[in-house]
């Protein structure tokens, strides 16, 4: 991502850029580690043991530990079973819509109506701050750019494979929104056991067996949310601390051991995320609140990459558009008006999502904005730092070479 930025944005927006992929997912933690405990529960007890905020804060301290540990001990092991496990994940969701869409159509009267009335959307800043939710979901998309070179027809077959996929994505995602409702009402959904829950659902309408149906797929919830867990706790920093420049970092803090992880970086990382567990549950009376806050401002923080990104390729088009590349999104006008909408769109729902409808204003700004604004603030001064000293530095060899 910083050799991509560098080029439109310049050095100090490639780092900031960078950053912001790292610190999006400190804050994704915070909202998958209850959720690993949620389903762990399901998968052990057949049932969810509901956990008071503190508790559930602790325990995902302890869990988090724990993935640390595992993913700088080397996990890719994981990878096969969390391919299958997420195999099996789809195919729960493809097994959920045909089975839903099946008793609509035998004449099953939905919990919650499925009518013009209930699917047109309310315009608001509530549906504005939802609208990350649903961004998040193509979250780390940008990733599968280091399989351009492996696929066969170039830039072109890339982008059409990748647009595909987005569509397919897009109407698993619209289709299961839509049937989601139609065993289990909304209001009765929680946010930590919602997925078993509507699956049980299912399950009590068929007549199968309501307690081997939310185990089974406890376990896979649990099995794939935690397999992913350990194999991306240390993801994060290998991917930030490798690709920008040397100097930035410490030498102790970048090395890297003999898995080919930034140790002490990933144990750093473990204990920054630490007070963004306990702060939101410091002020959470329920683990469902706690819920709420941490997938707001994920869903808020998840904004940052593309906004950086997005801003690039505007840059890009209208200063740099002669570099020559196998694929262009129609001419430098098109590309920027499509990207410039965008923008607009994810800006727009990430201070909805950082200033959630409802919230309780002090909380918001002790950790949405205090967030946002400590870390990139944060590293805004620590890459000013490394330039000074790099200024040093050359001042220092200017010197040494006038008195040799």
């Amino acid at each position: 991502m910083y050799d991509w930025l560098k080029t439109p944005l310049g050095d100090r927006a490639a780092y900031l850029g960078s950053f912001t992929y790292f610190f999006v997912n400190l804050f994704w933690f915070t909202s998958l580690l209850p959720n690993v405990i949620a389903y762990a529960s399901y998968a052990l007890l057949g049932y969810e043991q509901t956990f008071s905020p503190m508790a559930t804060a602790i325990l995902s301290t302890a869990l988090f530990a724990l993935a640390t540990f595992v993913s700088t001990r080397g996990a890719s092991w994981l990878g096969t079973i969390t391919s299958v496990v997420a195999s099996v994940v789809l195919a729960l969701t493809l097994g959920y819509i045909f089975l839903a869409g099946g008793a609509l159509v035998g004449g099953l009267e939905p919990a919650d109506p499925i009518t013009m009335d209930a699917l047109t959307p309310t315009i608001n800043w509530a549906t504005l701050g939802i609208m990350c939710w649903i961004f998040q979901a193509a979250g780390g998309a940008e990733s599968v750019a280091v399989y351009l070179n492996d696929v066969k027809g170039g830039a072109k077959t890339f982008v059409k494979v990748i647009v595909a996929a987005g569509l397919f994505i897009g109407v698993m995602y619209a289709a299961g929104s839509l049937l989601i409702n139609v065993f289990v009402p909304r209001a009765e959904l929680s946010f930590t056991g919602g997925m078993v829950e509507v699956f049980t659902g299912l399950a009590n309408h068929y007549g199968f067996s309501t307690v081997i149906t939310g185990r089974i797929v406890g376990v896979v919830l649990f099995i794939a949310m935690f397999g992913s867990l350990l194999m991306w706790s240390a993801t994060p920093v290998k991917i930030h601390f490798s690709e920008i420049p040397k100097g930035i970092y410490g030498e102790k803090t970048t090395v890297l051991n003999q898995h080919g992880v930034p140790e002490r970086a990933a144990w750093a990382q473990f204990f920054i995320v630490i007070p963004l567990m306990f702060i939101p549950a410091l002020g959470s009376e329920t683990a469902q609140e706690l819920m709420n806050t941490t997938i707001n401002m994920t869903a808020a923080t998840a904004m940052l990459p593309p906004i950086f990104i997005m801003a690039a390729y505007v840059m890009l088009r209208l200063k740099h558009d002669h570099i020559e590349r196998d694929f262009r999104m129609g001419s430098a006008k098109v590309g920027v008006v499509i990207t410039v909408m965008l923008l607009t769109i994810f800006t727009i729902g990430f201070l909805a999502a950082t200033f959630p409808a409802g919230s309780n204003i002090m909380q918001v700004l002790l950790y949405n904005v205090s967030g946002v604004v400590i870390f990139l603030g944060g590293a805004n001064l620590w890459y000013s730092r490394y330039l000074k000293r790099q200024q040093d530095k050359g001042q220092a060899r200017a010197t040494t070479a006038v008195f040799s």
